[in-house]
């Protein structure tokens, strides 16, 4: 026995280091150190002003001035931080009842509806589009002379000398419709996955119990959506909230990042990009000031969304521990 020669093992597990490589590199230096140099230069009052770059330690200057708590500063960062939570409740609120009831009735076994392949690719299809595509789009379809509009006004729902783009609630409410129409496709998907990955048999028993298709849907669909629910809440909070390439291109000022009418469909992003040729610093507060309002609103979805039960046993568990102890 001692003789024999030992067989050398190949450890294969080491490879998979080698292909997770690439993302942890690109998210060191495409994420991560950005967002720490953000929060470093959020410190310095960096301002660039006829070529000219002046660069001071300011602390936490740049966050007072930006929430207008200095004399003579204005704090736009609140008021674009409301436009843009408008303009994102205006599209996630119909998105993801709208997406939730096309989810349940494309994956209902019981409608057997055909064709739901062309279904869910009709309904994707418009993610697919560009933002700059469905901006000119639909901006030619709602100005003022434009084709919708104009058969608006022919019915008798607007007036003739209605107009969108002067609109505050036209302008936002478009905004709203166009991030409505490209997301919706994508939400749908993701909850017909997680309906899909429901046990078949938890359905079969509540038909025996005799439930109907409005208490399977409350009382077994939305509680086992809600690891689904949690993700497409917190991606469209990220999404919604650094909102840009529509707001951008389609209503906006030819003089700068500013959303008309009247700066009221200015996003937080937008004003990030009109600070950064002029204010570097005041723009990386703002920035930072965006990330803590996501990390809030992102805390808020988990704290609600989180299984009460499980923490309530963990709760138990630690008791009984330090009962025990």
């Amino acid at each position: 026995m001692k003789g024999k020669k030992r067989h050398k093992t190949v450890e294969y597990g080491k490879y998979g280091y080698f292909f997770i490589a690439p993302f942890f590199i690109a998210y060191l230096i495409f994420q991560l150190w950005p967002l720490i140099t953000t929060f470093y230069y959020s410190t310095l009052m960096y301002t660039k002003r006829n070529l000219v770059e002046t660069v001071e330690f300011g602390g936490l200057q740049n966050f007072i001035n930006m929430l207008g708590l200095t004399a003579g500063e204005r704090g736009y960062a609140l008021i674009y931080l409301k436009n843009t939570l408008i303009m994102w409740a205006g599209n996630f609120i119909p998105q993801i009842i709208v997406s939730l009831l096309l989810a349940a009735w494309l994956s209902d076994s019981k409608i057997k509806l055909k064709a739901t392949g062309a279904y869910k690719i009709i309904i994707y299809l418009p993610s697919v589009i560009t933002a700059a595509s469905v901006s000119v789009l639909f901006n030619a379809m709602f100005s003022q002379y434009g084709p919708i509009t104009k058969t608006l006004c022919n019915i008798g729902i607007i007036s003739s000398d209605f107009d969108f783009m002067r609109s505050v609630p036209g302008t936002r409410g478009l905004i709203s419709l166009i991030l409505f129409w490209m997301w919706y496709g994508n939400t749908t998907l993701l909850l017909i996955s997680g309906v899909l990955g429901i046990d078949p048999s938890i359905y079969e028993a509540a038909d025996i119990d005799g439930a109907n298709t409005k208490q399977k849907f409350f009382r077994i669909t939305l509680p086992l959506l809600k690891p689904i629910l949690m993700y497409v809440l917190i991606t469209s909070a990220i999404g919604g909230l650094q909102m840009y390439d529509i707001p951008a291109l389609f209503n906006r000022s030819k003089t700068g990042y500013i959303g008309l009418p009247d700066d009221t469909s200015t996003t937080l992003t937008m004003y990030i990009m009109r600070l950064y040729s002029s204010d570097v610093g005041k723009a990386a507060a703002v920035s930072v000031f965006l990330f803590i309002i996501t990390l809030i609103i992102s805390l808020i979805f988990f704290a609600t969304m989180g299984d009460k039960d499980a923490r309530k046993l963990k709760r138990e568990q630690k008791k009984r521990r330090k009962a025990g102890m």
